[in-house]
């Protein structure tokens, strides 16, 4: 995790980038000591988004299930999944 003061990316904005890309973390920046910005490059928050997003539907679908929802097996998925491909075509 790398901390800096908010000074740092008016003054240093490359390094600011570079440590970034190079790191794929977050930087994090500070304002009297006290954190106020979150800065990351755009390939770190898009594979973070799509995390959460498949985190998202994960949950949706425990919670489906815990409600009662009907299970399939892979290849009751495997076959709903091959009519799809075939009625598209």
């Amino acid at each position: 995790m790398t901390i800096l003061p908010s000074a740092e990316i008016r003054q240093r904005y490359n390094n600011v980038v570079r440590i970034c890309q190079e790191t794929g973390e977050p930087v994090y920046l500070t304002k009297n000591g006290e954190g106020e910005l979150v800065v990351m490059d755009i390939k770190a928050f898009e594979r973070m988004k799509e995390s959460l997003l498949l985190e998202e539907k994960i949950l949706e679908s425990y919670a489906d299930t815990a409600a009662g929802a009907p299970m399939h097996s892979v290849d009751e998925v495997f076959a709903a999944m091959e009519k799809i491909v075939e009625d598209a075509k």
